[in-house]
């Protein structure tokens, strides 16, 4: 089965699936093993492994680099958070394109104006694309599919931007009639109360995808109740690998010595099987087995 099978049937299935976030190969790897049938390639971590800031200054072409490793690196499903499609609707489709050459299995966009800005960034304004703009995008991107299963989420911002439930629906109907596989209902509450209200309005009309970063607390079989199709874990392997690298920097530095550090960090083994090292000896055994050339030799 494909990778855009996978990930349309795990968006499709009646229970409530998890998917987890990562932001390069190495990190793509661990994800897959933990056991997750589907990978986050988060626009923020990846943006932050760059060291830039989420607001679409690292280029699309950029960030594809790094879905090609993450993809190599693994056979599970990778649904790429693809910001607001990095431009109109040419550049939304042509991204697809270039997604479908990498297996990449599926894309969510946001309906907000080039460039975005975090949905979590205090004090900043979140100006939204007009309704008819954003459908025309999804549109445009179903057009240019070639695998059937190839997924596009349209992320809906209306609660991020403080419009309301009303705006909430109004959108994600507009967005659902446009072509839309899924609709990922964005909220920045400590609760859960702007999610639920749009689940019970929404009536299941498309699958309904959460980012519970904020309202964290929530117990996940609320999920469950509330007939969620798809929970994402947005972020957390980079702020887990953010936090291990400052503390370890912090005690490399007044400590000069590994002799306490060791014990507390992956063996080299580790590093060397998460690349596949393994492979490339076997291959070494299988390739390169001819005679050394000698001088004079024809």
């Amino acid at each position: 089965m494909n990778k855009s099978t996978q990930l349309k049937r795990l968006i499709q299935s009646p229970t409530t699936d998890y998917i987890m976030e990562a932001h390069n190969g190495l990190s793509a790897k661990i994800v897959e093993e933990a056991g997750f049938k589907g990978i986050w390639a988060s626009g923020l971590s990846i943006s932050a492994s760059m060291g830039v800031r989420d607001n679409n200054e690292a280029s699309w072409t950029q960030v594809l680099d790094v879905l090609e490793f993450m993809s190599d690196a693994t056979k599970t499903p990778i649904l790429l958070d693809g910001d607001t499609g990095y431009g109109n609707f040419n550049n939304a489709r042509r991204l697809v394109k270039k997604l479908e050459q990498r297996q990449i299995a599926g894309v969510c966009i946001e309906d907000k104006q080039f460039p975005k800005t975090n949905s979590f960034i205090k004090g900043e304004a979140q100006l939204l694309a007009p309704i008819d703009e954003f459908c025309g995008k999804i549109k445009a991107m179903k057009d240019t599919q070639q695998d059937e299963d190839f997924v596009v989420v349209a992320r809906v911002e209306a609660f991020i931007a403080g419009l309301g439930l009303d705006e909430m629906l109004r959108r994600a109907e507009a967005y659902r009639q446009a072509g839309a596989d899924a609709i990922l209902a964005h909220s920045k509450r400590s609760d859960i109360t702007e999610i639920e209200s749009f689940v019970k309005e929404w009536s299941g009309r498309l699958p309904i995808i959460i980012v519970p970063t904020k309202y964290y607390m929530t117990p996940t079989n609320r999920f469950h109740e509330l007939g969620i199709n798809l929970v994402i874990w947005a972020n957390h392997n980079l702020r887990a690998s953010v936090n291990a690298m400052q503390n370890i920097s912090r005690k490399l530095y007044t400590q000069q010595s590994l002799s306490q550090i060791e014990k507390n960090v992956s063996p080299l083994e580790e590093i060397f099987r998460l690349q596949n090292a393994q492979e490339l000896e076997s291959a070494e055994e299988k390739y390169l087995t001819g005679l050394p050339f000698e001088e004079g030799s024809e």
